[in-house]
């Protein structure tokens, strides 16, 4: 069953009232602990939130219900406790892959006894993350079956369309789905906020608008000064701390004391200063918290006044979470959504309509992903040896996978099943959000001090050497990357500026899964293979975003097998669209950022999960394309979804090229900020009528799905 409801609407009820109740009658029982419960949450905040919710509710119970966390964060001489000893046991998906399915036997009676699978903001489980996900589900439901239980799922999603369907594609079984809201709820006043242009100019003269890393500081500065306890929710690590500072810095101008009641809160940070960050805020310590969305995702903040989300979050869904948080004692709320210098943001302020009247979509995620399943089909017979009956549970993949993992001699075919043969651990071969490696460790060249981590998958971009880092306020210049150690050494500094990597990408195709014609152009899905390198970066003024100068580097080519969708147009349809030669290059190059910068409103998708090539003349079409793909390995189903809503996608990228104000092409409608190229060239103009041209052959929806 998925409830899947607005928030604060009681969903957290819905799925504790059955489980307490079971966990109480199993209490009677001699062993104490007949029945057992597990919650699963995306984030260590979360399942540490809902614990103290469990033990509030709990409480006139008696001890009955013995609710622990075990995550990363669990110190070891609690961990056999929990194992023995607790009913409710809650924790993530990362624990669940790497502690507790490779380690089953510890966990038996626990196991023997599970009744019920809490998932909670199942919603958040897509993409590469959501894969990898579903494959970890079916593993715990294979050992369960070992153990003779079957656990009922539960799951809790914000509201988003088709919810059964996802929540039965990441379980693997049939899920009915609760989608009637009737709890009360405040009044939310929804403010769309467009930073104003300034004097300043950027790339090829474009006009630059004030950034809504300024804009959401000096609206957390003022709604701090007046007494609104209010979240800005930041789509990255480095803009929730430029806000918390910049807003600390002004606050202190006011009133000093002020400063400390505003602080940052992001992944990365030690597990002490994450749990010290949390109490302040449930005790009302804190005024305002710059986060990233670790915070959106369930974290029960009563009496917050208001929400400032710093730029659109990816998903209609994320908006609403978020907008959410203010407000959940009943009473009104304030949300405030400030656009960046970019095209969907841009879109969104200039139509309302697609983010109050569009239903909310649908949650993507592919489980049959080879990239994923491979490495999910090792672990599952590390656990116990897979056998013909047990292939079916993993997906219609698994028949042609199997084969190919004897042969690179990781699973061995014996008479009862495939077995594991190497002596590393199986659940190492993957990390399941998809973050490439392990995590770059940031260190304090001075002192040693170990200051967080950086994704493996980012570290390219985020702390190459003179790349700007911010933590806990406090900003370091990247001194060194060692790749081989994986260890970025910083000096605590105080530049003037940000920093922002650029990279140049070459692309082909490996296979075509499936084209479609639109007159003479193709529309295609396919594999393809990309090569990505980190060529420079930028440094920018911190408040205006002016570019202060570039600097080389020289760091080593990505490689990337994964699955695009790509169109090509021919000689005719360019003559038809008044194209000239001189003007191709930049027409594709403007339709190639534009539709990146669209599709996360029709997949869910950020758009730094998808990257995208326009040539003028492709080696492997021998046309004019352009690419759009998936930035994790093997695909995350996001180019799927672009290849099934492909005419309303570029519809909407023609639309939003067409309706920005600028002259001839700015960051609200086809500037980059991650192009390698420097935005150049780029044809806006050309941009609009070559797309129009493209668009007037399409089927209205030739393969919506």
């Amino acid at each position: 069953m998925v409830v899947a409801t607005g928030t604060a609407s009681g969903k957290s009820l819905a799925y504790l009232a059955p489980v307490l109740s079971a966990l109480l009658d199993g209490s009677e029982e001699p062993s104490g602990r007949g029945t057992t419960a597990l919650y699963l949450s995306p984030t260590k905040a979360l399942a540490a939130d809902q614990r103290r919710a469990v033990a509030d509710l709990a409480a006139p119970l008696g001890t009955g219900i013995r609710a622990a966390v075990y995550d990363g964060d669990t110190p070891v001489e609690e961990r056999e406790w929990v194992r023995q000893y607790a009913n409710y046991v809650l924790t993530n998906p990362d624990m669940l892959h790497r502690g507790i399915l490779p380690g089953h036997p510890r966990w038996s009676s626990f196991l023997r006894a599970l009744r019920y699978v809490v998932i909670d903001e199942c919603h958040t489980y897509r993409g590469v993350f959501g894969s990898h996900v579903a494959q970890v589900l079916r593993r715990l439901r294979r050992v369960c079956a070992r153990y003779g239980s079957s656990p009922v799922f539960l799951l809790a999603s914000a509201t988003a369309a088709d919810p059964a369907v996802a929540a039965s594609r990441l379980t693997g079984l049939p899920v009915v789905e609760i989608t009637e809201d009737s709890s009360p709820r405040g009044e939310v006043v929804f403010a769309l906020w467009e930073p104003p242009l300034t004097e300043l100019h950027g790339e090829q003269g474009a006009p630059v608008r004030r950034t809504a890393t300024a804009e959401s500081a000096d609206l957390l500065t003022d709604l701090a000064v007046q007494g609104v306890r209010t979240v800005a929710f930041v789509r990255s690590r480095r803009g929730a701390e430029l806000i918390a500072l910049i807003a600390q810095e002004r606050l202190a101008e006011v009133d000093r004391s002020l400063a400390g009641r505003v602080a940052a809160y992001r992944g990365g940070y030690l597990p002490e200063e994450r749990r010290a960050l949390e109490r302040a805020l449930h005790s009302g310590d804190l005024l305002g918290l710059a986060a990233t969305t670790a915070l959106e995702l369930g974290m029960d903040v009563a009496g917050l006044d208001a929400v400032v989300l710093a730029g659109y979050p990816g998903t209609r869904a994320s908006v609403w979470q978020q907008a959410g948080r203010a407000g959940r004692a009943g009473q009104g709320a304030l949300a405030i959504l400030v656009a960046r210098d970019d095209p969907l943001d841009t879109y969104l302020v200039h139509h309302p309509e697609a983010l109050f009247q569009q239903p909310v979509e649908s949650t993507v995620l592919d489980p049959d992903n080879p990239y994923v399943l491979a490495p999910h089909l090792c672990a599952a017979a590390a656990e116990l040896p897979l056998t013909e009956a047990d292939l079916e549970l993993f997906g219609p993949a698994t028949d042609e996978l199997m084969p190919q993992l004897e042969q690179r001699r990781l699973l061995r075919r014996r008479a009862t099943g495939w077995h594991w043969t190497r002596r590393e651990r199986a659940a190492d071969l993957t990390d399941i959000r998809g973050e490439g490696g392990r995590p770059v460790q940031v260190v304090e060249a001075a002192t040693g001090r170990l200051l967080g981590t950086v994704d493996a998958s980012a570290a390219h971009a985020t702390v190459h050497e003179g790349a700007v880092h911010l933590h806990q306020g406090r900003s370091y210049l990247v001194k060194q990357l060692d790749l081989e150690d994986s260890v970025a050494l910083v000096e605590e500094a105080s530049p003037p500026y940000s920093t922002t990597a650029r990279d140049t990408t070459a692309i082909s195709i490996l296979e075509t899964t499936t084209e479609v014609p639109w007159g003479d152009a193709r529309l295609c899905f396919g594999s393809v293979e990309v090569t990505n390198q980190v060529v420079s970066f930028l440094r920018r003024k911190l408040i205006s975003g002016e570019v202060l100068g570039e600097s080389r580097l020289d760091l080593p080519p990505r490689t990337l097998r994964t699955r695009a969708v790509w169109w090509t147009v021919t000689d005719d349809q360019l003559e038809d669209a008044r194209v000239p030669p001189e003007a191709l290059g930049g027409a594709l190059h403007a339709a190639e950022h534009a539709s990146i910068g669209m599709l996360p409103l029709f997949a869910t998708c950020d758009r730094w999960d998808i990257g995208g090539v326009s040539v003028p003349l492709h080696p492997d079409t021998l046309l004019p394309t352009v690419f759009v793909y998936d930035g994790h390995p093997g695909g995350a189903g996001f180019a799927e979804r672009a290849f099934h809503t492909a005419a309303r996608w570029l519809t909407a990228t023609r639309e939003a090229i067409a309706a920005c104000e600028c002259e001839s092409g700015c960051p609200s409608c086809i500037q980059s900020p991650k192009c390698g190229n420097g935005n150049d060239p780029l044809d806006k103009k050309a941009a609009i009528r070559l797309l129009a041209t493209l668009l007037a052959k399409a089927p209205p929806h030739p393969t919506d799905a």
